[in-house]
């Protein structure tokens, strides 16, 4: 644990190194997060999945019954009527593609989700290189390209979480704030485990959940027990 401040150190020493319950894994990230900010409470679940397989990519939503604790700000690219709805749904933005991909081409990002309905992507795509990279390409598969904008809009705003499994087969996905209580937390945390138990793919064989953590911004990882998750 070189190189590990006081702080981190003397949080790390409250934690044995086994799987604990989720719900004593939560409290313990809790008394943890020693930061001076309300850092972020995520969880980290490693799976029995070849990503590089394109039938056993894990990914999909899911919205957090007690939200993220972070305000999404949202662009919305569409036309017509549509404009009206995101606006109406809370969108920050809402532009058509051309506009969209014009300011957006001249360094503007000042935003955390993008939405589109369908006939925008052909223009937006041209932006797809700056905005791919970030995770901000809108994509049938996590419901930002939809004819249902106003939906797609309050989702976010309610609290959506994206989840999907990197190159190494860990799937990252926040869960709350450290000041949420522990049952905020507990909550969230079964809704993003169902969700990613859902998106199983059907040729993944053998065990599915490897492994799962849940730690804060700054704080140690505390390793959960799946059985008290009935995960599979």
């Amino acid at each position: 644990m070189a190189g590990k401040g006081k702080k981190y150190r003397d949080a790390a020493s409250k934690i044995e190194p086994r799987p604990y319950p989720v719900d004593e894994a939560i409290g313990l990230v809790k008394e943890g997060a020693y930061a001076t900010f309300d850092e972020t409470i995520e969880v980290a679940m490693r799976l029995g999945v070849n990503p590089r397989h394109a039938d056993q990519m894990v990914r999909g939503t899911v919205v957090l019954p007690h939200g993220t604790g972070k305000t999404q700000t949202v662009l919305a690219v569409c036309e017509g009527p549509a404009q009206k709805e995101a606006e109406e749904a809370g969108a920050d933005h809402v532009l058509s593609a051309e506009d969209a991909t014009k300011k957006i081409q001249g360094g503007w990002l000042e935003f955390d989700a993008v939405v589109a309905t369908p006939d925008m992507m052909r223009t937006l795509s041209k932006v797809g290189r700056v905005l791919g990279p970030r995770g901000l390409m809108p994509n049938p598969k996590s419901g930002t390209v939809t004819k249902e904008i106003k939906a797609a809009v309050k989702d976010i705003k309610a609290g959506r979480v994206e989840f999907r499994v990197d190159k190494t087969s860990i799937i990252h996905a926040p869960v709350g704030k450290a000041s949420f209580s522990s049952d905020q937390l507990l909550e969230n945390t079964k809704s993003l485990v169902d969700a990613v138990q859902k998106a199983k793919p059907a040729t993944a064989k053998g065990k599915y959940v490897h492994t799962m953590f849940v730690c804060s911004t700054m704080g140690p990882g505390v390793q959960v027990d799946l059985v008290s998750l009935d995960v599979k």
